[in-house]
């Protein structure tokens, strides 16, 4: 693991309590995307959620209906989701056992601290484990290059890769997922870019 790597999961580890407080909004983009992805599913679904944190995202799919398997990759934010009774496995996409085939694939705003090259390798494998015709939904940051950034309830500095609409497009459709939507979603310090894609 690169040294940024295990910094931004280190310093998730150190602050995963104060970060599961200050993320509860459902704002009504992740809505919007939230009924759309379920809506691709189906009711019933097996979904695999990569970075579920302290688990707000896992929770709205479920009250739509679907089955989440809750997995990321900052120990502390598995203690916090088995705290709540939810079962939780510590999972690095980059390596570990993925298990499947899922219907569909969750990552809201994880993937962002990968690199390119990582990013390539993960959806790769995510690509492997979801049933033909399975959905994904990821988002990253807009912008260009890597960055370390200290913001919000996370005191120490995590690493950050942006993307711009065609590199990502690309990436996600080398790697074997045939891009459905890929929008723009404002953020309180950064855009955000959304992509629903379908396993081809």
């Amino acid at each position: 693991m690169s040294e940024a790597r295990a910094a931004t999961i280190a310093a998730y580890q150190a602050d995963a309590a104060a970060y599961a407080a200050g993320a509860t909004d459902v704002p009504d983009s992740l809505v919007r995307d939230l009924d759309e992805f379920v809506q691709r599913v189906g009711v019933g679904a097996q979904v695999l959620e990569i970075g579920s944190g302290p688990g707000r995202d896992a929770r709205e799919l479920e009250r739509r209906g679907v089955v989440v398997r809750r997995t990321d990759v900052t120990p502390a934010f598995v203690d916090l989701l088995r705290a709540d009774g939810h079962d939780a496995d510590v999972v690095d996409p980059l390596v570990d056992d993925l298990g499947g085939p899922w219907d569909g694939v969750w990552a809201n705003a994880v993937l962002l601290h990968l690199t390119r090259g990582e990013l390539d390798v993960v959806l790769r494998r995510l690509h492997d484990c979801t049933v033909p015709g399975g959905t994904l939904f990821a988002s990253l940051k807009e912008g260009d290059g890597e960055a370390w950034s200290t913001h919000g309830r996370v005191s120490a500095p995590r690493m950050f890769t942006y993307w711009r609409e065609q590199p990502l497009r690309d990436v996600v459709e080398d790697s074997g997922w045939q891009v459905l939507a890929l929008r723009r979603t404002r953020g309180s310090r950064d855009d955000w870019l959304d992509v629903l894609a379908e396993r081809s």
